[in-house]
């Protein structure tokens, strides 16, 4: 028996090719607006935070220690922070994690 391959009629993209250009800027933008823009909001605010820091405020540094902030020089990215009355430390600004100025009360957390 003798069998023929039908091949079906090639069809015109309706988009004129934009048919994979489309769905990957629509990635793009999705990319963008969830993951990358907000990061650069939160840096633009860290950045701003530690612009702010003075002597007096509370702070808390990446390593969890909590202390006040005696001395801020403004040719330096360093600031002493005391711990406790004996301890004094240098660290650097970009290690604050947060900044409480003097008359903020602590931020309430939930408790799980």
């Amino acid at each position: 028996m003798l069998t023929i391959p039908a091949y079906l009629p090639a069809q015109a993209d309706p988009f004129g090719g934009l048919g994979v250009l489309i769905p990957m800027l629509a990635m793009v933008a999705i990319f963008y607006f969830l993951l990358i823009r907000p990061q650069q909001q939160r840096a633009r605010e860290h950045q701003d935070l530690i612009s702010r820091v003075r002597r007096g405020d509370t702070v808390v540094t990446s390593g969890g220690f909590v202390g006040r902030v005696t001395k801020v020089p403004d040719s330096s990215d360093e600031v002493e922070v005391e711990l406790s009355e004996q301890m004094r430390v240098r660290v650097l600004k970009s290690t604050l994690m947060d900044v409480r100025s003097k008359g903020e009360p602590v931020k309430d957390q939930a408790k799980a």
